[in-house]
């Protein structure tokens, strides 16, 4: 085992879902970076194997669990696994999800739907019920959640995703008043356009039509966002800095969702 490090989540222990790749893995990095011990959960077994190297390489301490995060037995085996290996758990990052196919709502089946909402609304849930008794027992800790700009307004992702991440920013409030006077703080991050490998494909297409710097200028910084932009934030609210942030939803998205569509040109930009 890595020798404890100095840092924001200096002796710290959290679980990261969805840590395989993409926004996960940056923030598993980066919490083992500021001194935490981090569970790397994913249902990529080769990523997941790649996360916790490069952490270990970087003189971090971190393990790595193969898990399904919509499955419930899965999830009580990962939570209960950080809670052997590091002797507690400090911080949940429930960020593991699936976008599910781009459909108009007359192609959409019930397979489609249940798929998309066990692991993106159900595995946050069941996840944040595992850990409940362990943070409630000690008065604190701090569980993140990803939604996504797509839970809060339309057009920005397919409908059972949208309406899923839309499902996390309620379970997120809804739970916060539940861990009344425990100690326990509960918010969610909101992602606008972030290249990851869930959003790969959108690149790819818009790199055969020509129109890839077109990608991300419907938000005021005129791009997309990268895995780190959106692990500074789920580093913020899982370290104590954060400790009056209770039940809210962040937004990481450029500023997208500041305002109305509009064309730039318009604007005489």
């Amino acid at each position: 085992m890595s020798e404890a490090r100095s840092g924001r989540l200096a002796g710290k222990r959290a679980i990261v879902t969805g840590a395989g790749s993409g926004i996960g893995r940056a923030s598993a990095q980066r919490f083992a970076r500021e001194g935490a011990a981090v569970l790397v959960v994913d249902l990529d077994a080769a990523g997941v194997a790649q996360t916790v190297d490069a952490i270990k390489r970087d003189g971090g301490n971190a393990r790595g669990f193969t898990a399904d995060a919509g499955s419930e037995s899965g999830v009580r085996a990962f939570v209960g696994d950080a809670i052997q290996a590091f002797g507690g758990i400090d911080v949940l990052f429930a960020n593991a999800g699936i976008s599910g196919p781009l459909q108009p709502l007359a192609e959409l089946t019930i397979e489609t739907w249940l798929k998309v909402l066990t692991v993106n609304l159900i595995g946050p849930f069941l996840a944040i019920r595992e850990v409940a008794p362990y943070l409630r027992g000690q008065g604190s800790g701090s569980i993140i959640c990803t939604a996504s700009v797509a839970g809060l307004r339309a057009n920005a992702g397919p409908i059972p995703y949208s309406a899923s991440k839309a499902g996390v920013i309620s379970l997120v409030q809804t739970v916060a008043n539940e861990f009344y006077g425990t100690g326990v703080r509960v918010n969610a991050i909101c992602p606008g356009l972030t290249h990851t490998a869930m959003t790969d494909p959108l690149f790819v297409r818009a790199r055969e039509r020509g129109t890839e710097s077109k990608i991300g200028h419907t938000n005021p910084l005129n791009r997309f966002g990268v895995p780190d932009e959106i692990a500074n934030v789920a580093l913020f609210l899982a370290s104590d800095e954060s400790s009056f942030v209770n039940g809210q939803a962040y937004t990481a998205d450029g500023g997208l969702s500041s305002t109305h569509p509009f064309a730039a040109s318009r604007r005489g930009y």
